[in-house]
């Protein structure tokens, strides 16, 4: 296997979409094929991988998830080792997950603990969601794969490299996105009752979709919903016969998001019988509320807080979302922040993690799963 450095940047060097990264699914299978492969067994499923670690008196697995695919964002940090794939980056960190993954993998098949690790490289985090699927071809497929406790990190840009943040229960909301497209009759400006005008259906159904929060739910039940995008027609003298809405819907609860995906679904049907169209409603790809379990949360946090070399921090819940809830509906787990101290957050086409993160971090947590499979 190559230097955990050399990795990472090999991995910056080559983003892919999710269930698209078949470049990385095939680097990533070299350096795991580079290793002893006396304890190891290794599956592929679509362009994920699974690799589990004979422990030396396994009582119990304990899981790893790193998440692998890249995002549709042009870079901008001017690195040595910048993207060679146009209009993709690894803006979110999955470069430096794997990285840390393989070096995980690395330690534990050179020096095992008492239990069993497997490790799963997870294809589409970012969207269409690779972990649900995945999950249910592990269960199905190979149900002595799945692990009786499961741990992920994300990078934080805004804390310092030897900071890790998390919380017992609520992490990360549950998330949806949300599409409506508005189909009427197209027609000239100066003959408006021979059209149906879906710029003025658009904008009142975009009105009535922010009463939700605010009229509908209880006020103490955080929620959002944001249309981040609104398109309508083609010339200023034509009335638009076609619209589009494009947002997201997010709850720390996920009986909200059900109200609210239900009082969207009465708002378009009423749109469409106020304006005389057709609405088509999609709530694309949703995420199911990271909850960490609150006993090996608090577990965590307090190994944290004995380490020297660690900064432990009780962090607030937010409103981001990641498919990793859907491994913790069924196994109890922990997904932490770690810090990589970047001016440009999550997303940003400048983001550029110190790279010191994986140094630090692969030994933090060598000693945290030793220290799970001792007890």
């Amino acid at each position: 296997m190559k230097s955990l450095l050399d990795i990472r940047r090999d991995l910056h060097r080559i983003p892919e979409l999710g269930f698209q990264e078949v470049k990385t699914h095939a680097y990533l299978l070299e350096q795991i094929n580079a290793l002893p492969q006396e304890r190891l067994t290794i599956l592929t499923w679509r362009t994920g991988i699974v690799v589990k670690v004979e422990g030396i008196q396994a009582t119990k697995t304990i899981g790893w998830r790193t998440d692998i695919d890249g995002l549709p964002i042009k870079e901008a940090t001017d690195l040595p080792f910048t993207s060679e794939h146009a209009e993709k980056m690894h803006a979110c960190g999955h470069d430096v997950h794997m990285t840390v993954a393989l070096g995980l993998l690395r330690t534990f098949t050179m020096n095992p603990i008492n239990d069993h690790v497997v490790f799963l490289f997870q294809p589409a985090e970012e969207g269409p969601g690779g972990a649900f699927p995945m999950k249910e071809w592990l269960k199905k497929e190979h149900p002595k794969l799945m692990p009786d406790q499961i741990f992920a990190f994300h990078i934080a840009p805004e804390y310092p490299v030897g900071t890790v943040a998390t919380r017992p229960g609520l992490l990360f909301a549950n998330t949806s996105e949300l599409y409506i497209d508005l189909i009427g009759k197209e027609g000239h400006a100066a003959y408006p009752h021979q059209s149906r005008d879906m710029s003025i259906a658009a904008a009142t159904l975009l009105l009535q979709l922010q009463t939700i929060v605010s009229r509908t739910l209880n006020p103490m039940e955080p929620a959002v919903v944001t249309i981040g995008k609104m398109t309508s027609g083609t010339v200023q003298n034509i009335i638009s016969g076609k619209a589009r809405l494009e947002g997201t819907l997010r709850t720390m609860d996920a009986e909200t998001m059900t109200i609210i995906k239900q009082k969207i679904e009465s708002l378009c049907r009423a749109t469409e019988i106020a304006f005389d169209c057709e609405v088509q409603l999609d709530f694309g790809f949703g995420y199911y509320q990271v909850k960490n379990d609150a006993k090996l949360a608090n577990e965590f946090l307090a190994f944290a807080e004995e380490d020297a070399s660690t900064i432990a921090i009780l962090c607030d819940a937010a409103m981001t979302g990641e498919d990793f809830g859907f491994f913790l509906q069924e196994i109890p787990g922990v997904l932490f922040w770690a810090g990589v101290d970047s001016p440009y957050g999550l997303h940003h086409a400048k983001l550029n993690p110190d790279e010191a993160i994986i140094d630090y971090l692969v030994p933090f947590v060598e000693s945290y799963f030793r220290m799970l499979s001792n007890k």
